[in-house]
């Protein structure tokens, strides 16, 4: 299913707001980088990081598990800051003769961090980051400018951009600060956001504020599945869709990228497992589905 620009979809679940501006995020089951070091030596492969990487594995993994003919074991759903990109480059570290391992990251890693880990990288897709607001907000487009506005905190009332005469709730979840692209396409640095905003830890988390607060306003993967209960609505950022065919022309600014890790020497059948994810058909069927822009070619 294509994003829709009017309802979304949403994989939490709607909790009650406790403090209006104080938000307690607790953490979900999942595998963090601390924990990666643990996983047993067997005949599985073994895949772990971002949530939004995640999703591509997790679906493709029937067909993947054909390919190979051996299991393979994924953890990153609903992936946090500190579980999803870390976990990924742990992951992808733990490669050896008794075990085989890759890891899923969805920012750029710089070249030095790439170097010093010892790391592979293969690059799957550019994702549109989408801008959120609740669906009580009648705004539906913002040029370039405003919303950097508003995430800086000069503009703190939807009435500024035609929209309501009520307060602007900045949302953010600022997850790895150190690497580039991402949420830097916004503001490229953490300290250009305003200081009155909600910090998250989870893409869930995001979805969930901008549902709890009419005011809201927030960033999020298009590779994220919303169910019903999300009062979230994208919208279009100088009358541009966040859509593959914008990033590929150049129209929409806001995008990261999607990769899978190995280390300098991954085995067979990791690798074999990495291309088919990269220039498979059933890859082109979830780039489709989530308006993903694929970065390598596809295998005829």
């Amino acid at each position: 299913m294509k994003l829709q620009m009017d309802a979304c979809r949403h994989t939490g679940k709607v909790l009650p707001v406790i403090f209006a501006l104080l938000v307690c995020v607790l953490p979900r089951p999942g595998l963090t980088a601390d924990k990666a070091a643990e996983l047993p030596d067997n005949d599985e492969i073994v895949g772990a990081g971002a949530h939004f990487s995640w999703i591509i594995f997790s679906r493709l993994k029937p067909e993947l598990e054909k390919l190979t003919g051996r299991k393979i074991a994924l953890y990153g759903k609903d992936s946090m800051m500190g579980q999803g990109c870390n976990a990924g480059i742990k992951t992808a570290k733990l490669s050896n003769d008794k075990r085989d391992s890759f890891g899923f990251v969805c920012c750029a890693l710089s070249e030095e961090e790439i170097s010093k880990n010892k790391l592979v990288v293969y690059p799957l897709a550019n994702e549109p980051i989408v801008i959120l607001v609740n669906t009580s907000n009648p705004v539906t487009n913002l040029s370039k400018q405003q919303l950097r506005d508003i995430f800086k905190g000069k503009i703190t009332n939807w009435k500024t951009v035609g929209g309501p005469d009520k307060p602007i709730v900045v949302v953010t979840r600022l997850h790895c600060k150190d690497r580039p692209g991402h949420w830097k396409r916004i503001l490229p640095s953490a300290k250009d956001f305003t200081s009155r905003r909600i910090n998250v830890t989870s893409a869930d988390d995001m979805v969930q504020r901008v549902t709890d607060f009419d005011g809201a306003i927030g960033h999020i993967g298009s590779t994220w599945i919303f169910e019903a209960g999300s009062k979230t609505r994208a919208i279009t950022i100088d009358h541009q869709a966040p859509t593959a065919a914008n990033l590929k022309n150049g129209k929409y600014p806001f995008y990261r990228k999607l990769s899978a890790i190995t280390t300098e020497n991954p085995r067979p059948d990791v690798v074999k497992i990495i291309k088919e994810a990269q220039t498979g058909p059933g890859f082109r069927k979830l780039a489709k589905e989530f308006e993903l822009l694929p970065l390598v070619p596809e295998t005829k």
